[in-house]
């Protein structure tokens, strides 16, 4: 009830008339429709998942989760991703988490065995009143900013970039075919910071190979998931 987007899931024989309406019914509602076509994650999730897995590895090196949180939110993301798997509950992302890998393998971060021992104990996140942080009255309790390090660029890009690479993966794979309703897609359902037109706008704006450079160093400092698409070399 609090999202804005639908995605709209099609198959190859799918009546095209039953999906206009599909999609009709969901302005209708407003709320904006995506049309995707059958695929693990679709794009949201599949998007999505990546950037708060990154996080969980990076609390697993001993970051401190402010301090990634902070990198998130000083590129304009709303919340950053440890708050955002306490809001979605763990138990969500670990179930989502595992489906991808299932599909894709070593292309999404590991998940940390800590984190089953979480869900595990009941330590689900916002709904139960504790995950990462402690949540009171809704809230999560923060401890003030000036006690973090200040984030830096590389940290950011571990986090942001790999949602583009994924948007780029949909559109080669056929998954969506406009790239406008994929940004749009990813503001209305993920927060993605609004100012950054989206993360294929944001790719853009930096430049595509500017974008795959800077996955390439991060695939050889931390592993082959930051493996730049192959559509990078046909992205505009």
């Amino acid at each position: 009830s609090r999202l804005q987007l639908v995605e709209v899931v099609s198959h190859d024989a799918t009546d095209p008339q039953l999906l206009k309406e599909a999609l009709a019914f969901v302005g209708a509602i407003d709320r904006l429709p995506l049309p995707v076509k059958s695929s693990p994650g679709f794009v949201v999730n599949r998007a999505l998942t990546p950037y708060m897995l990154e996080a969980m590895v990076m609390l697993d090196a001993n970051i401190d989760k402010a301090t990634i949180d902070a990198a998130a939110e000083k590129f304009g993301m709303p919340m950053g991703p440890i708050e955002l798997a306490d809001q979605v509950g763990l138990d969500i992302c670990l179930a989502v988490g595992d489906m991808l890998r299932s599909k894709f393998g070593d292309m999404l971060p590991p998940t940390p065995g800590w984190l089953r021992d979480k869900v595990a104990k009941g330590e689900l996140g916002r709904k139960t009143g504790k995950g990462f942080y402690v949540w009171t009255g809704g809230k999560a309790d923060k401890a003030p900013a000036s006690n973090t390090a200040e984030p830096d660029p590389e940290m950011i890009d571990r986090l942001i970039l790999p949602m583009s690479n994924v948007c780029v993966a949909c559109l080669r794979e056929g998954i969506v075919d406009d790239p406008d309703m994929v940004d749009g897609a990813m503001i209305f359902g993920t927060g993605y910071a609004p100012f950054r037109g989206g993360p294929l706008n944001y790719a853009r704006t930096r430049g595509a190979e500017n974008v795959a450079s800077a996955l390439r160093q991060l695939a050889t400092k931390f592993g082959g998931r930051f493996t730049p698409d192959a559509g990078w070399d046909s992205f505009k």
